[in-house]
């Protein structure tokens, strides 16, 4: 098939700045410069990295950057914000999609893969014959989203990164074909027992059973519970927590309200609670390396956290919440999900305590894990990603 991939207009591809569907998208540009499957052409925004990246050496893989740093492009977006106020997604945005779409509809397409962006699919030409597919990593698709029927209507074929995704677009309509799940994949070699272990350089000891919380510092995300169960555990010296991550995206030193209130929080803890910052992707793993439990208390619906599978990857035991799509990235053996009620700081600061006095049931979940992330691989997500588009490009609704 001849495809487009229209990305998401912020971040660009390659991945050169980051980003989780940056990533993914990446994986499966990688699988399909490998095996020659299909004819791709990537719309991205402009970055002179990723415009000079390796992978844009591919014979299958082709690049198309929309100019969105120049002058002129930033005087043509103040302009169009002006003309235009009520649009669907901020006008940054919807000025790189409406550039790459005049691109788009001059080429003869098979198919338009809409990389977590379906109100995209609401400017394509009803005659545009190429078949519009939405690849969707959030919850941007149900009965409440603005315009949700027409958006679903446009789509040729939705592709969800989670069952609890998929669930949420069939809010519009129960007897729904078009979705197909394909659950995310990571970069399994890098993520292994290889990574190098440095406790000491974070003054931890042999003796320490340490936490790890991986992933930006939000509400959201359960920390605030976490640190709280850790304020019940003042009589476990031993029990420390590694909190990796900060308030924004990317490597910046801003403390937002919320981290502040966290800071107070654990400065009861002062010498048990370890606050990295931002540590670069590469880097993880060795923090993971140095731990003994991953906690993931989210207490929204996550559609599909890659942390969970990282920490699997690394054969380290999960705690999480039963929300979104956690519970479709681990089994009974690798991880203990948790309700997230009333109860959930005590019930965390128990599962953390029965895990610690444990060694044998922690052991045996870190062999689970390793044999369970198998399936997580990049590999099977993108041949999976494959054939969910060659089972659209067949399907007729």
């Amino acid at each position: 098939m001849k495809i487009a991939i229209l990305t998401s207009g912020i971040l660009p591809v390659p991945a050169t700045k980051g980003g989780a569907v940056e990533n993914l998208t990446d994986f499966y540009l990688a699988y399909n410069d490998k095996y020659q499957l299909h004819d791709i052409t990537v719309y991205s925004v402009d970055d002179e990295e990723a415009m000079h990246h390796p992978a844009l050496q591919s014979a299958v893989n082709h690049y198309s950057f929309v100019d969105v740093r120049s002058f002129g492009a930033k005087i043509r977006k103040n302009f169009k914000h002006l003309l235009k106020r009520d649009e669907y997604y901020h006008y940054t945005i919807e000025y790189y999609f409406e550039q790459a779409l005049k691109h788009i509809t001059e080429r003869d397409y098979d198919m338009v893969v809409i990389e977590n962006r379906p109100g995209y699919g609401l400017k394509f030409p009803t005659k545009y014959k190429a078949k519009i597919v939405y690849h969707i990593h959030n919850d941007f698709l149900n009965a409440q989203t603005r315009f949700a029927q027409e958006i679903y209507n446009r789509a040729d074929g939705i592709i969800t990164v989670s069952d609890y995704i998929k669930e949420r677009v069939l809010t519009i309509y129960d007897l729904d074909k078009k979705c197909r799940v394909v659950h995310n994949g990571i970069d399994l070699s890098a993520f292994s027992h290889q990574h190098q272990h440095q406790r000491t350089e974070l003054g931890l000891s042999e003796d320490d059973f340490v936490l790890l919380f991986s992933g930006r510092i939000n509400q959201e995300k359960g920390i605030l519970q976490l640190i709280e169960a850790m304020n019940l555990l003042a009589d476990e010296p031993n029990i420390k927590l590694m909190v990796i991550g900060s308030s924004f995206y990317g490597n910046t030193d801003f403390e937002d309200e919320f981290l502040h209130e966290l800071k107070q929080k654990a400065a009861p803890l002062t010498n048990r609670i370890i606050f990295t910052g931002f540590i670069p992707y590469q880097h993880v793993p060795d923090y993971l390396a140095c731990s003994n439990v991953a906690v993931i208390p989210s207490v929204w619906d996550d559609p599909f956290p890659t942390t969970v599978l990282e920490a699997q990857a690394m054969g380290l035991p999960v705690i999480a919440t039963r929300r979104g799509g956690i519970p479709e990235e681990v089994t009974p053996e690798t991880a203990i999900l948790l309700d997230t009620d009333q109860h959930l700081v005590t019930n965390l600061a128990h599962t953390i305590l029965d895990l610690y006095h444990h060694p044998e049931k922690r052991k045996a979940m870190s062999q689970a894990a390793l044999l369970h992330s198998k399936y997580f691989n990049k590999e099977r997500y993108a041949q999976d990603f494959f054939a969910a588009l060659e089972s659209i490009k067949t399907q007729v609704i």
